[in-house]
């Protein structure tokens, strides 16, 4: 994993489009310093990610949201909104994904779904929206606002209320700068 690849396609994702240039990190917000120090989190090792793990908790814990380091997420995150995701370090999401707030991505103790989903690539998960238990979500999948998700999901489907409608585009106009 290469820092600068996953930084500049979050950065990319989180901006309209803008490139990055060394400068415009005192001019980020808080949510964008937040995606810069976990991904040098997962791409550090020894005592520097040590250091860089006490930093990303400050911006964390200031932005309130719990997204451990260890969690395998794909380039291009966008992280709408500030604030309120929990997503479990065993968790899976794939590139090109929207996360608004007050989203949780957990994992099951007990049961047939016993684990942590999988999430594609190009998902928009909307907010209030909580996903549980070891599920697959496909690739190019919208997930309603207050959806509550622990059954498979397959590609190109939108999530409304416990339904799946299938769809041909259901992320067009939602998941924008893809990288």
């Amino acid at each position: 994993m290469k820092f600068k690849d996953y930084w500049l396609s979050d950065y990319y994702r989180n901006t309209d489009g803008d490139t990055y240039k060394p400068y415009k990190y005192f001019f980020m917000g808080k949510k964008l310093r937040m995606i810069y120090w976990l991904r040098r989190c997962q791409c550090s090792r020894g005592l520097l990610q040590i250091i860089n793990r006490l930093i990303y908790r400050h911006y964390s814990y200031w932005n309130n949201n719990e997204i451990p380091y260890k969690t395998q997420i794909g380039k291009g995150l966008y992280l709408g909104h500030s604030g309120g995701r929990y997503i479990n370090k065993e968790a899976k999401i794939g590139d090109n994904c929207n996360i608004n707030h007050n989203v949780t991505i957990g994992k099951e103790n007990r049961g047939g779904r016993l684990g942590c989903p999988t999430i594609g690539s190009k998902v928009w998960i909307g907010c209030n929206s909580v996903i549980v238990g070891k599920v697959f979500i496909g690739d190019n999948v919208m997930i309603a606002p207050n959806s509550f998700v622990n059954f498979d999901v397959p590609s190109n489907s939108l999530v409304i209320s416990g339904k799946i409608i299938k769809k041909d585009n259901p992320t067009e106009k939602y998941i924008n700068n893809i990288v």
